[in-house]
């Protein structure tokens, strides 16, 4: 009686599923097709033969089949795996290796860490994988995002922005897009130093770098740890000297009224000197919004070039400052500072992504003194490399003629870029 039931079931069962198989493709829907008289579930236990043990071991995905209205199978396996077959002699079960094809590159890295372990000292190597995201795409800075650098100049030179002014008679001897309007990154101190000496305070008094000073907007670095102690003298000069941020910072925080105060007092000097394309947003020149024109720099560095303690500072090769924690010895971040050939009375470097590398300088050059302004050059060098050409086609007698670029080049707006100031 028991057989006849058994019996009964299993035919019930092929009856059934040779059903289901045939209105799936009747209906062009594909099917999962499993063995006779099962639902599809498998477990080690059940599994009679060698076969069907290491059927029932691999993954479902892998033992699933499905099946078009044409009659051709495909594996029903998930596309981020794929089968690794062994290469050891008598092959082992096929391996799923995951593989992702739209996800970043995965590689194996080696860690070594040094342990000590009864008072000796062990090298312990491990291994891990991490993953490697596609480079970022080049940022632009804001003059070359405009198109600034096509254009052409009979120099040549990499800046996007250059300006050469007679300093007594203030003839323009060399104007390439002089009335772009770009981002100034850290020739913004100079007008910090003009701010901060024009205040009279006390250049002795002692002033503590603290987390107000620390860059929350680029997320720059500084050799000035929070707690250092400098006078008001020495913040000045590494600042407008090495261009450090942290003490351009302190400058504004330490100012009768503050930070605000100071920043007022800068945009107001610069409407009052002229400067009518210009903004100041921040003491350091790491905000982007801190913009001027090559044309209104030339009457800032005119202008700073009237304080002999900037000049002096500015053009000076290096210096050291104890911190009450430490000395610290600061260079120029002018290369062009002592150079042979080179009479430099004042000078400012700058340098953030929307930027791109700057620098102004008055120097005098075979007699003549000279203003320059070289905004957004590509290349750590390059803006000492055009100014060294401008010097050498001013010596050669260039100047006599004024040289323009050809047209008239739009106003720069600001990119939205990462950066260091320099």
């Amino acid at each position: 009686m028991y057989a006849i039931t058994t019996l009964a079931r299993l035919c019930r069962s092929r009856l059934w599923g040779a059903a289901v198989v045939a209105i799936s493709l009747a209906a062009g829907t594909p099917a999962v097709v499993h063995a006779a008289g099962k639902t599809g579930e498998c477990s080690p236990k059940t599994a009679r033969t060698a076969a069907q043990k290491r059927a029932c071991a691999t993954p479902k995905a892998t033992k699933a089949v499905a099946t078009s209205k044409s009659g051709a199978k495909r594996a029903a396996a998930p596309p981020a795996a794929r089968e690794v077959k062994s290469t050891k002699a008598g092959g082992k079960a096929p391996k799923l290796a995951a593989v992702d094809d739209d996800g970043p590159a995965a590689k194996k890295v080696t860690v070594k860490r040094v342990v000590y372990k009864n008072g000796k000292r062990r090298v312990v190597t491990s291994y891990r994988t991490v993953n490697f995201a596609p480079q970022a795409p080049e940022r632009l800075s804001a003059g070359r995002a405009f198109g600034l650098h096509e254009t052409p100049d009979a120099l040549a030179l990499r800046s996007s922005v250059a300006y050469v002014v007679d300093e007594r008679t203030g003839e323009s001897l060399f104007d390439k897009n002089s009335q772009a309007v770009l981002p100034i990154a850290s020739i913004s101190k100079l007008m910090t130093a003009m701010v901060s000496l024009d205040a009279g305070v006390p250049m002795t008094e002692i002033m503590e770098v603290t987390d107000e000073d620390r860059d929350y907007e680029k997320g720059t670095g500084s050799r000035l740890s929070v707690g250092s102690r400098l006078s008001r003298e020495d913040m000045l000069h590494i600042a407008l000297m090495s261009s450090e941020n942290r003490a351009a910072a302190a400058l504004s925080r330490y100012f009768p009224g503050g930070r605000p105060a100071f920043l007022a007092a800068m945009n107001a000097k610069a409407k009052q000197l002229g400067m009518n394309d210009t903004h100041f947003n921040d003491p350091t020149g790491l905000s982007s919004q801190n913009v001027s024109s090559a044309r209104d720099l030339v009457k800032m560095v005119k202008a700073a070039y009237q304080y002999p303690m900037i000049r002096r500072f500015s053009t000076d090769s290096n210096y050291d400052v104890n911190t009450g924690r430490r000395e610290l010895h600061y260079v120029s971040t002018n290369h062009l500072i002592g150079h042979p050939g080179w009479e430099i009375g004042l000078q400012k470097t700058g340098y953030i992504n929307e930027a791109g590398q700057c620098l102004v300088m008055q120097a005098n050059v075979d007699g003549r003194p000279v203003i320059m302004i070289l905004l957004d050059s590509t290349g750590k060098y390059s803006r000492f490399a055009d100014a060294t050409r401008v010097r050498k086609w001013l010596m050669e007698g260039g100047g006599a003629t004024p040289q323009r670029t050809a047209g008239t080049t739009p106003t720069a707006q600001v990119a939205t870029n990462n950066g260091h100031a320099l």
